[in-house]
């Protein structure tokens, strides 16, 4: 079977592309606005790009009426924003972090989660994230109706449980990630792993 993504099939890629690319992992976006009010919105469309220097990338879409959500907004305005991971102890609160809400009002306040400065950027992280990914935007490529933010990790903050500071490493074994599955509404947990040496 094919199917033609730009013709007969181009009003449903975002339901067969985003229940087929799984699972993916989740960048919980915490921005701040000119005027100081904190954001925060969930994107699936999301991953790590290169690691000199350390980039990310992922995409806020638009709204229904086509107008860019706050995250894109706030971050055309100041530059910065905060990717906090999601696990398992945080799933439902970012579920509720996805409604829309009215400009400006606080996601965080309204699923029980809390703020606390960030290093370097003025976007808040979240507290109760395993960890958040301190960021400045490198630039926004506007691909069509997509548009893809391109950031530098500039501080990374963890769980202290998370890194073993001997090796240098992250504890994958205290890490429980939860990965976007089927659009709409399915998600996964990633306790059921298997290792595969790689060849030499």
């Amino acid at each position: 079977m094919e199917l033609d993504l730009e013709g007969q099939f181009a009003d449903r890629a975002y339901p067969i592309l985003a229940s087929l690319v799984t699972p993916r992992p989740i960048a919980f976006v915490t921005t701040i606005s000119p005027d100081g009010r904190v954001n925060a919105a969930p994107f699936s469309f999301f991953n790590l790009m290169g690691a000199n220097p350390p980039i990310l990338a992922f995409a806020p879409g638009d709204r229904d009426n086509g107008t860019p959500k706050d995250t894109a907004l706030n971050i055309r305005a100041t530059h910065e924003f905060v990717v906090n991971l999601v696990d398992e102890t945080i799933a439902e609160a970012m579920n509720q972090c996805a409604a829309t809400l009215l400009y400006g009002e606080n996601e965080l306040t309204r699923a029980g989660l809390h703020a606390a400065p960030s290093s370097i950027v003025k976007p808040p992280r979240i507290v109760e994230s395993p960890a958040s990914l301190e960021c400045t935007e490198w630039g926004t490529l506007q691909i069509g109706k997509n548009r893809m933010v391109i950031g530098l990790i500039k501080r990374l903050h963890l769980r202290d449980e998370l890194f073993d500071a001997e090796k240098k490493r992250i504890h994958t074994d205290k890490f429980f990630p939860i990965g976007r599955m089927a659009s709409p509404d399915w998600y996964c947990t990633t306790r059921d792993r298997f290792e595969m040496k790689r060849p030499e």
